[in-house]
């Protein structure tokens, strides 16, 4: 239990789940674990903060919601799964049994606002991955009935895929008080797959890796400016508009709303000095077995694609290109990152800092959000909702192995769209006005075409320019 809940009140989730497993890291555990012991936890960026409000139909005692809790991690091996250090090698462990500490947090009204505070609370602080389970949970009580439960990962056994299943089950358990169908594959369960059977798709993922980064022309990373503090800061549009037209662009020329995003942002970032062969860096899930598709496990892990923009094409003649780099980057995220790491070394390549000068692209929207229907809206009800769009700055990191990362997340009627920039390489006073120009660039593309260059209105001093 966290020391700061010393003096709150807590309430014990008993949960068992069988026997004690012991399991080598998943893939994307390691690339995790190594990335904490070189740029330190960066939990305010990785910790994931989820709150469900408890329906009326449901019993919302503190006793009843206390035991769904247990019935939860009973169920799920990874949220009772710890990372510990055993002879130098990191390696997890699934309890079979223990108690998991909730922290009840009196609310008013429907508990959101009360709630809201005991996300930030809980994702504030570091997770001990060896001695912590890899959840913290708050109960927002009202007149002694649960309101909202909160919910704070760990990003050592569960990413955002497999917390929305977490969440799901949860809901299904405070609802019918169990889950019928059995859980999907767990951390362990995962681990043991991809240090064995899976060594032969890794294989051809690195080779896929090395034969796309020979394309590539990567520029020397000369510092344009002073080193900020922190170095890497982040701001946030939540537009409508943007939202809105990436969707309908997705819906008419058949790609997906987050091959949209990824395009107008590498568009953006390239613009008018750019080379022609440009790189994709994204997040995939690594949910492509059907097996796999429930699993509760953290199998997030950084595709490679190469789009070709000879011909300074226009902008919707780019989607299909950034489309099939798109689905190339995913079909070879899934990859052992000490083979990835061994092969580039062979060929003479700096690995730490191979991949630094490119953009890289993490769309964490849930299925759905995508381009599946045209959105019923016109250019002028487009540009006056764009004047609702809002910017704020968010916490900064201290450092990251990337200069320029597009995080995308889903928001209420809109969607969250934050740049983070190492201030070394890219003005901090862009940032804003790059994500201006993103939503300008898509609500025009939504109704005529943009001819290359896409020059964004801020103008960018000489520096990295890759793709």
């Amino acid at each position: 239990m966290p020391d700061e809940w010393a003096t709150q009140t807590v309430v014990l989730a008993e949960f068992g789940g069988g026997r004690t497993e012991t399991a080598p890291l998943t893939w994307a555990q390691g690339i995790m674990w190594r990335s904490a012991v070189r740029f330190g936890s960066n939990h305010r960026f990785m910790n994931l903060r989820r709150t469900v409000p408890v329906s009326g139909r449901v019993r919302d005692d503190l006793a009843t919601v206390t035991r769904a809790v247990g019935a939860l991690v009973s169920r799920h091996g990874a949220l009772r799964t710890r990372i510990r250090s055993v002879g130098g090698e990191a390696q997890q462990e699934t309890a079979a049994a223990g108690q998991l500490p909730l922290l009840v947090v009196p609310g008013e009204a429907d508990g959101a606002a009360a709630a809201r505070g005991a996300a930030a609370r809980l994702a504030d602080v570091a997770f001990d991955h060896a001695n912590e389970w890899p959840l913290r949970v708050a109960l927002v009580t009202v007149d002694d009935r649960v309101r909202q439960i909160v919910v704070v990962f760990s990003h050592s056994t569960v990413d955002a895929y497999a917390a929305e299943v977490v969440l799901r089950d949860l809901r299904l358990i405070l609802l019918r008080g169990s889950v019928a169908t059995p859980p999907g594959p767990q951390s362990t369960q995962v681990a043991r797959d991809q240090h064995g059977p899976d060594q032969e798709r890794s294989a051809r993922a690195v080779e896929h890796w090395a034969r796309e980064f020979t394309r590539l022309s990567p520029p020397a990373m000369t510092p344009t400016g002073p080193e900020l503090t922190p170095r890497l800061h982040r701001g946030t549009l939540v537009s409508s508009a943007l939202d809105r037209a990436a969707r309908l662009l997705a819906a008419r020329h058949r790609v997906s709303a987050s091959a949209v995003l990824l395009a107008a942002t590498t568009a953006l970032a390239v613009g008018q000095r750019g080379p022609e062969v440009v790189a994709l860096f994204s997040m995939a899930h690594n949910r492509f077995r059907a097996e796999y598709a429930d699993a509760v496990a953290n199998l997030g892990q950084i595709g490679m694609g190469v789009v070709d923009l000879t011909g300074r094409p226009g902008f919707t003649e780019l989607l299909p290109r950034f489309w099939r780099g798109a689905l190339g980057a995913y079909r070879h995220a899934y990859y052992d990152p000490l083979a990835l790491r061994q092969r580039f070394l062979t060929e003479g390549h700096d690995f730490e800092t191979a991949f630094l000068p490119y953009q890289y692209f993490n769309d964490v929207r849930l299925a759905g959000s995508g381009g599946e229907t045209i959105p019923t809206v016109t250019e002028g009800e487009l540009r006056a909702a764009m004047a609702e769009s809002a910017f704020h700055w968010v916490d900064g990191l201290a450092q990251a192995a990337w200069h320029r990362l597009t995080h995308v997340v889903d928001e209420p009627g809109a969607v969250g769209v934050t740049v983070s920039v190492d201030t070394r390489f890219v003005p901090v006073e862009s940032v804003e006005p790059f994500l201006r120009d993103l939503e300008e660039l898509l609500v025009t593309a939504a109704f005529r075409e943009v001819a290359w260059p896409w020059t964004p209105s801020w103008r960018v001093p000489p520096g990295p320019t890759a793709g």
